[in-house]
């Protein structure tokens, strides 16, 4: 096999331009594999963790572009159709009667009943682009990362004091008037209102309530950093006063992870006036108490979305008491598999495209299993899963974390990094269990279940091929019924590749944990 690269200093496309580009090369005959990145640490990472790795591209910088293909002969040949894989396809309308515009400025002016911008350029650009939204009224899902927290703070001041939205910076999810921005799932109208500093967290929640026909009525998300000290709240606190006066909205939920502690009672004293049904997720934290009056306290998203659906139906068990049926059938599910697997096969490998999603599973994690699992996005900074480091324990990778995204198209768009990962954790003996969730909606990938659904299959046929070992391979899918992939047609292409397909991403992770030798304990 030859192994080529062409780095291009200095230049910058979108990630999905690359994305692109990197299936044109793959579907050149002889191409075993290729890739089209931006020359991050991460990036050259996985360039040799997959082969691709050169010695011009190790001297890449972040700002240069990497062409890298594998193929049987003349791979210089591909390399050289490098800039006609990159060639943009641009439609001469915006739309039907529309027209293509360059600034938020042009925009409003071509049509001032504009009145939402979403915004998704590199972060160094991001902050000017909301504050130009705001001073022409609109209201903005800031979907850029990478955005100083000095910025957010500027940006939430001058929104609240117009009475606009400032949702963001990586703010993923929303569900505003019945259309939803970002990464979004086809909801039903219904009386819950929303309020989330988590993006994924949002789209279980509420795809959760969705599959137990309670629908929402409006769905905010805030940006992670929204409930810290520095922020303190301010556009939570902003949606919270308008659910409150929304007639629509009969029951409150908020979703965040571990909030700071003042700006969570600023948050509680508002709910408690409001003396409408509110359920509050701050998730992973230590819960001391159910319930304050109509106020109700949960710590994963399941618990949070099964007590939404419980206060809005009447006609649901305690959450408790849905767990522990749960359980009984899980324990059963896991102690057949572990009587498959081998002594070597110790450790958990969870490959998560929601940053939330990873997290609710490492909160599970904590109270059943034994050992620590290390993470590039962990619950305490002391786990932190360092690069290229032996894993010799349980590992969970959230493969949204900006060190995943630069350059790269985000891992609800394009399966490559993650069927690249399954493959790798199905390689490895000590794997007991790969445990994922796969997100469907739009925006999201068009069918992620075809393509993962094959790196399942593969993963699950090497293993027993080279080595007889059972791979299990657990999955959850985070969608509606009426999503444009089709949830049910999505859970079936999963099982039908091998994989185990629970109901919720705590269901999937409590299965994991048990197959991988840990024991159940609910988190009060």
């Amino acid at each position: 096999m030859e192994v080529k690269t062409k780095v291009i200093k200095g230049q910058y496309h979108d990630s999905v331009a690359l994305m692109l580009a990197a299936r044109e090369m793959k579907g050149v005959e002889g191409v075993v594999d290729a890739a089209v990145v931006m020359g991050t640490d991460t990036n050259k990472g996985l360039l040799r963790q997959a082969g691709l790795l050169t010695e011009d591209a190790e001297s890449a910088s972040a700002d240069d572009l990497i062409f890298a293909v594998k193929r049987e002969k003349d791979a210089d040949a591909v390399l050289e159709l490098s800039d006609t894989f990159l060639v943009k396809k641009r439609s001469k309308d915006a739309g039907e009667g529309g027209k293509n515009v360059h600034t938020i400025r042009a925009a409003a002016k071509d049509n001032p009943d504009i009145n939402f911008v979403e915004i998704s350029v590199a972060g160094v650009y991001a902050a000017r682009e909301a504050r130009e939204a705001l001073a022409q009224g609109m209201h903005v899902l800031l979907f850029s990362d990478n955005v100083s927290i000095e910025d957010e703070i500027d940006l939430k001041r001058y929104a609240v004091s117009k009475g606009l939205l400032l949702m963001g910076p990586g703010a993923g999810t929303a569900f505003v008037n019945g259309v939803g921005m970002g990464f979004a799932n086809a909801l039903p109208k219904g009386p819950v209102g929303i309020v989330s500093a988590a993006g994924t967290g949002l789209q279980e929640v509420s795809t959760i309530l969705a599959k137990n026909g309670i629908g929402v009525s409006q769905a905010i998300g805030t940006g992670g950093r929204d409930l810290s000290k520095q922020v303190g709240g301010l556009m939570a606190a902003m949606s919270i006063e308008a659910l409150i006066e929304d007639e629509d909205t009969e029951l409150i939920v908020l979703i965040s992870k571990p909030a700071d502690a003042a700006v969570t009672e600023k948050l509680l004293a508002l709910l408690r006036a409001g003396k409408k049904d509110c359920v509050i997720c701050t998730l992973g934290a230590e819960i001391k108490r159910k319930q304050d009056g109509h106020i109700h306290f949960t710590a994963t998203l399941e618990a949070c979305a099964m007590t939404a659906v419980r206060l809005a139906r009447g006609d649901m068990p305690e959450y408790d008491a849905y767990v522990e049926k749960d359980v009984a059938a899980l324990e059963k599910q896991a102690a057949d598999i572990k009587k498959k697997l081998n002594d070597e096969q110790k450790y958990i490998r969870g490959l998560y495209s929601g940053g939330t999603l990873c997290y609710e599973a490492q909160v599970i994690w904590r109270d059943m299993l034994a050992e620590t699992v290390y993470s590039n996005a962990p619950l305490e900074k002391m786990n932190m899963l360092a690069e290229g480091a032996e894993q010799d324990c349980h590992t969970t990778l959230d493969l949204g974390e900006e060190e995943f995204t630069v350059g790269r198209p985000h891992p609800m768009i394009d399966n490559d990094l993650r069927m690249r990962y399954i493959e790798a954790a199905g390689n490895d003996a000590r794997t007991a269990v790969i445990v994922m969730d796969v997100v469907i909606g739009y925006g999201a990938h068009p069918d992620p279940a075809d393509e993962l659904g094959r790196a399942i299959g593969a993963a699950i046929s090497a293993a027993e091929r080279k080595d007889g070992r059972m791979l299990p391979v657990v999955t959850c899918v985070t969608g509606s019924a009426d999503d444009p992939q089709g949830l049910t047609q999505t859970q079936k292409k999963l099982a039908d590749a091998g994989a185990i397909v629970c109901e919720t991403n705590a269901q999937a992770a409590r299965l994991a944990a048990l197959i991988a030798g840990g024991e159940m304990a609910v988190r009060k």
